[in-house]
């Protein structure tokens, strides 16, 4: 018997891989600094070139640090406001921040964005209008409304790409719990399909059985009286055996069917290697054929896991992860890094793929140390002994 075979999955969108965001970005920054090249022809202040680099060099971290990118260039906009009456070209760099924020760190932050973005318009076109002599409410409103528009489609830019990533992170994390389903319902259907066919075989065991006692009692009676009978009824014996034992064999073959999701083994070590494989993710992986105690193994294999299934659900778009698992000496150490949001990512506040992890390693009196990272992003590290 063989289970049916689970709806394949549905194809996920195309996305640039960690490198070509990281490039990207490398790209755009590059692109808004080429200008300042101009600065020295075009008779500016002294103090523009460096309030320039201050408000665009941020802009190289905005998709993994955009709230400190974010902060950075306000306050370098600020200095602006305060040193200069003219609008510099390097402000572009604060809708690219808004947006940075809006689509890469939380909704509040968003709106803090936004706010500030639409108070900084205000004293800008205020400190503009001023500078020209041409102090006219229709100028200010000119002014303040231009720029007011341009940070407030920053942000709306931002949100939306921030929420359509949420709906399709939601839909692929709904594709993938229905087929969850699908395999456990494949599962349970050829348990049921087993537990039948044990039926079957205890029907068929008994029945032979049954005649065997029962012609055995026969032939013991009748050996003494009519030994022929005797010899008959051990044959009918012998011949009933084989026919029971061939049809518990053709039952045990079937149970025996290897492709059954339901005996499939639990995870090993070695089974580390297709799981961040197929999570296109840098590896480095030492010892995995050492002996190591069947438990030991799957909680380290589970670890990885999780913590990879962290990443995908909460390092945003693009984050990189790398995982080192090496079996040394007494210990199978287990570290996994990301270069992701780290203390600044999303969570649901319930903490329970850690506290599984902290479970699992701590039954095998070992240590576990999950968080954010100094540089960025978030760490897993765990010392199981073997």
């Amino acid at each position: 018997m063989s289970p049916p075979e689970p709806t394949p999955a549905p194809r996920r969108p195309r996305r640039l891989s960690s490198r070509q965001l990281v490039w990207l970005d490398r790209t755009l920054a590059t692109g808004l600094l080429l200008p300042l090249l101009l600065y020295p022809a075009a008779g500016l202040a002294l103090v523009a070139l460096p309030l320039s680099l201050a408000q665009l060099v941020p802009l190289y971290w905005r998709r993994t640090q955009p709230v400190t990118v974010f902060l950075l260039v306000t306050a370098a906009s600020v200095t602006q406001a305060v040193l200069l009456d003219a609008p510099l070209y390097s402000q572009v760099a604060f809708p690219v921040a808004v947006y940075s924020v809006a689509r890469f760190a939380s909704a509040a932050w968003g709106v803090a964005a936004v706010t500030t973005g639409v108070i900084g318009a205000g004293v800008a076109a205020l400190d503009w209008v001023r500078a020209y002599g041409t102090f006219t409410l229709g100028d200010l409103s000119a002014y303040f409304l231009t720029i007011t528009v341009i940070v407030v489609a920053a942000w709306a830019l931002g949100t939306l790409g921030r929420t359509r990533l949420a709906y399709v992170e939601a839909l692929i994390e709904r594709s993938d719990q229905v087929q969850r389903e699908a395999a456990q319902q494949v599962s349970l259907a050829a348990s049921a399909e087993r537990a039948r066919i044990a039926r079957e075989m205890h029907d068929v065991v008994a029945h032979g059985l049954t005649t065997i006692v029962v012609q055995a009692d026969g032939a013991r009676y009748a050996a003494a009286q009519r030994p022929e009978v005797a010899v008959q009824a051990l044959g009918d014996i012998g011949e009933t055996g084989r026919e029971a034992l061939t049809q518990m064999r053709r039952l045990l073959g079937v149970l025996r069917d290897d492709d059954s999701p339901a005996t499939a083994p639990q995870p090993r070590l070695g089974d580390l290697v297709d799981l961040v494989g197929g999570a296109d993710v840098e590896s480095e992986l030492l010892g995995l054929d050492s002996p190591v105690a069947d438990g030991v193994a799957l909680t380290a294999y589970r670890v990885v896991q999780e913590s990879l299934s962290n990443v995908r659900k909460h390092a945003g778009p693009g984050a990189a992860a790398r995982v080192r698992v090496e079996v040394a000496g007494d210990a199978v150490v287990v570290e996994v890094l990301d270069d992701g949001r780290g203390a600044a990512a999303d969570s649901d506040g319930q903490g329970l793929g850690l506290l599984g992890m902290h479970e699992r390693v701590a039954a095998h009196d070992g240590e576990l140390h999950a968080g954010p990272r100094p540089g960025g992003g978030f760490a897993v590290r765990a010392r199981i002994p073997r």
